[in-house]
């Protein structure tokens, strides 16, 4: 766990803006909105006019993002010191360019890279940036749940043994669902052949503050990692932050961090966000473990709730796996490369009522005013956080026991329903880089015709926004299927030429 420095008590950023904007200057900068006066009333009347008179640009009291000497350095600074890295810099565009930033200064063109295929899209538009070839490697799955595990040390360890001269590993830690891998291992094997490891920790930003959350990539050995400060510690969207820790693996990387983050950043980056995630830094530096305390307990004590209502289920260490022996938890988890799972996470099934997770989502919506983050086949996920009350996981769990209760008065049947399975999704062959793909001359297939072509785009469902298909690799017959089903169900599918689901690039 972090510890807290005496020296966290400070908000510097806000504290320059504020004293900024007390000195009612007169304004000729950039934006156009002149502090708080030009914000149009119909807004300002729904929110008040204060909050937006922090929307201000580069001044001598506010300092530079990218070249940051006062304000803006000090809060770095602090946010660096709570997390224990060497250096952490502050994103505006979302961890999607810490991602990208991440896998440019880590591999070029002609260069290797090791990629967890259940990365994010972010990772495979760093590829196309970069001109990298990816290694892939696959994260093992739960069936009982439908949802990918963890990347175990060994198969990472293979992979190097056949492809030894990756430059670095990118994975994703946790997965969107709170999986975990054993991060330590894996940081182990990829310093022993040279190799970085990169993360994607854009969902574990909170795992510093309690101890019965899994272990933080940079206290596992992790070099670099990104954080989505907006999902669940308290900075607005669009705001997550890129941690560095140099193990002499490498070195000459870390000088190019920088420079990319210019390549790939807003040069008008917002003084909003920014000021959010120096607040959320200090509020987790304050009160980081009571913070996660709360939601823990909050998530815990419905995980148990919603355990009891007939025809429910909620992902637990004990029920993550069906099995009729007698096998130890730790055994159980290790099937799946599951190292460690984040208990704010609720993942729930209603399969036994005879519902899918869209259907379930769904119903929460629309009926009862339930939103959850996403839904698959078998589930859907509500993420817990501090900021929840008691109240929003007593809405849950009394939807959740009407839907049973309806259901059952039903005496609905579980129908059979054509399911094409994550388990059932293959890796297509790639053909070329991501980046050579991209940029070839294509043409436009209809969709029904795609197999055997190779895609010059990403296809992706959206969330959790994990590709089916990068550029350059071959539309297979078994990924055709795969995909015509997502299809079918109505998912919300990302690459698909103008959101037309009958054309292909």
């Amino acid at each position: 766990m972090v510890m807290t420095m005496t020296n966290q008590n400070q908000t510097p950023l806000l504290d320059a803006v504020t004293t900024f904007i007390e000195t009612q200057p007169t304004y000729f900068r950039i934006p156009g909105h002149r502090l708080d006066k030009g914000i149009s009333p119909r807004w300002t009347q729904m929110t008040g006019e204060r909050l937006f008179a922090y929307d201000v640009t580069e001044t001598p009291l506010t300092d530079d993002l990218h070249n940051p000497q006062g304000a803006i350095y000090k809060a770095q600074q602090l946010l660096q010191e709570l997390y224990g890295a060497d250096q952490s810099f502050f994103l505006v565009n979302g961890s999607t360019c810490g991602n990208e930033a991440m896998i440019l200064s880590a591999a070029f063109e002609g260069e290797q890279i090791m990629m967890a295929r259940n990365a994010h899209k972010s990772a495979m538009m760093g590829l196309i940036l970069s001109g990298a070839e990816p290694v892939y490697v696959m994260p093992q799955m739960i069936d009982a749940w439908g949802i990918q595990g963890g990347i175990t040390p060994k198969t990472v360890r293979d992979s190097f043994e056949t492809h030894p001269n990756c430059k670095a590993l990118f994975l994703v830690n946790p997965s969107y669902y709170g999986i975990c891998s054993d991060l330590r291992q894996i940081a182990d094997i990829c310093h022993e052949y040279g190799a970085l490891l990169l993360v994607d920790e854009a969902h574990g930003g909170h795992f510093y503050f309690h101890e019965q959350l899994p272990l933080g990539a940079l206290q596992a050995g992790a070099d670099l990692c990104v954080q989505s400060m907006h999902k669940v510690t308290g900075a607005l969207t669009q705001s997550s932050v890129l941690h560095v820790k140099n193990h002499r693996i490498r070195s000459e990387v870390f000088l190019r961090i920088a420079q990319n983050l210019h390549l790939v950043q807003s040069t008008s980056p917002s003084y909003l966000l920014m000021t959010s995630l120096d607040c959320a830094r200090y509020e987790l530096a304050m009160h980081g473990t009571k913070m996660m305390d709360k939601a823990l307990l909050l998530a815990c004590n419905t995980r148990d709730k919603i355990n009891k209502i007939p025809g429910f289920a909620c992902m637990t260490n004990e029920n993550v796996y069906q099995y009729k022996d007698n096998l130890s938890e730790q055994m159980k988890l290790n099937q799946a490369g599951i190292y460690g799972m984040d208990q704010t996470r609720l993942v729930i099934s209603a399969q036994s009522l005879g519902l899918s997770g869209y259907e379930l989502d769904q119903l929460l919506f629309e009926k009862y005013a339930v939103n959850v983050e996403l839904s698959d086949y078998k589930t859907v996920l509500a993420i817990v956080t501090y900021a929840n009350e008691k109240k929003d996981m007593d809405k849950l769990v009394d939807a959740c026991e009407q839907i049973s209760e309806m259901l059952f008065k039903q005496q609905r049947k579980k129908e059979e329903k054509p399911i094409v399975e994550l388990s059932s999704w293959e890796v297509p062959r790639q053909v070329m880089t991501p980046r050579k793909a991209y940029f070839c001359q294509t043409r436009e297939v209809c969709w029904k015709d795609a197999i055997g072509e190779i895609a010059a785009q990403m296809i992706s469902p959206y969330p959790p926004g994990i590709p089916i298909v990068c550029p350059g690799e071959e539309i297979s017959p078994k990924v055709w299927a795969y995909l015509e089903q997502l299809i079918k169900d109505g998912r919300q599918i990302h690459g698909m030429e103008s959101g037309n689901i009958k054309v292909v690039r």
